[in-house]
């Protein structure tokens, strides 16, 4: 039997608006694949679109290869920012409502902000060329599939998992530290703590090994699937999680640390919106 494309793009959108689980896709309908999984969030998006929302960048997730056997995965996704979505947080603090979400997550990632089209290259000082500037980033992921349970083609048609994004103080990438910040990079360490424990550290080179990479991954992947427009100047790109992706709640207070790279880390806290 033949998927119903809008229907489940349907059935996403009402799960989304009510802050609810679903059922996955793939348990449902067994035959629903990756290119499937796409063409129902480019009908999602079509219909955000169509109802106000304005798109202001992309998300590329399941970029950090060391996590792919927990969440049964075997590569990464993308999906769009929006403009309600993204919070700028030039100060380094932020606060959420983690009510907001279904089982939310915080990931630690390397946000850019291009300031032209990405070059289909796998040299990340070329790639680093049409990028503005890097900031330190929280993306707060969300599974509306009960206990993260899912094929990629679920999460992927389920907005890529994407909830918000908080952005903090950017960092401009120039003709005189490009080469700079692609060697750093890979290496650099990124610390996430817990009101002031670190639960977990990883390392740049995880997110397909260089966030550079993971840019240049992402326009690729763009490339393959034209109904998606590719990537133009002044949209903002977060590039994957560095560590794994910890449960968060109202009441904690999140921070995080970038090491050798100059970025100021991040500091969110959950709280009831007033």
């Amino acid at each position: 039997m033949a998927v119903d494309l809008d229907e489940i793009a349907s059935r996403l959108i009402a799960a989304h608006d009510a802050v609810a689980e679903l059922a996955p896709i793939t348990a449902l309908s067994p035959d629903f694949s990756l290119t499937d999984g796409y063409a129902v969030l480019d009908i999602i998006e079509k219909r955000r679109t169509a109802q106000g929302w304005q798109p202001i960048g992309r998300k590329i997730g399941f970029t950090n290869r060391t996590i792919w056997p927990r969440y049964n995965v075997d590569a990464p996704v993308f999906a769009r920012l929006w403009a309600h979505t993204v919070q700028y947080a030039a100060t380094g603090r932020a606060t959420l409502d983690a009510r907001r979400f279904v089982n939310p997550r915080i990931e630690p990632e390397v946000v850019f902000k291009l300031r032209g089209p990405v070059p289909l290259s796998g040299d990340p000082v070329t790639l680093l060329s049409s990028v503005e500037w890097m900031a330190p980033g929280f993306e707060i992921v969300q599974s509306h599939f009960p206990d993260w349970k899912f094929k990629l083609p679920d999460c992927t048609a389920a907005f890529g998992l994407h909830g918000a994004l908080i952005v903090g103080a950017p960092v401009l990438i120039t003709d005189a530290n490009r080469a700079k910040v692609a060697n750093l990079l890979p290496p650099t360490t990124v610390t996430l703590s817990r009101t002031g424990t670190v639960v977990e550290s990883g390392v740049g080179a995880n997110v397909l090994d260089s966030p550079a990479l993971a840019l240049g991954y992402l326009a690729q992947a763009i490339a393959k699937r034209p109904q998606f427009p590719p990537l133009a100047a002044g949209e903002i790109v977060t590039t994957g999680t560095i560590t794994d992706a910890w449960p968060v709640k109202n009441g904690e207070s999140w921070s995080s640390d970038y090491g050798e790279l100059g970025l100021s880390g991040l500091t969110l806290e959950f709280a009831e919106a007033q």
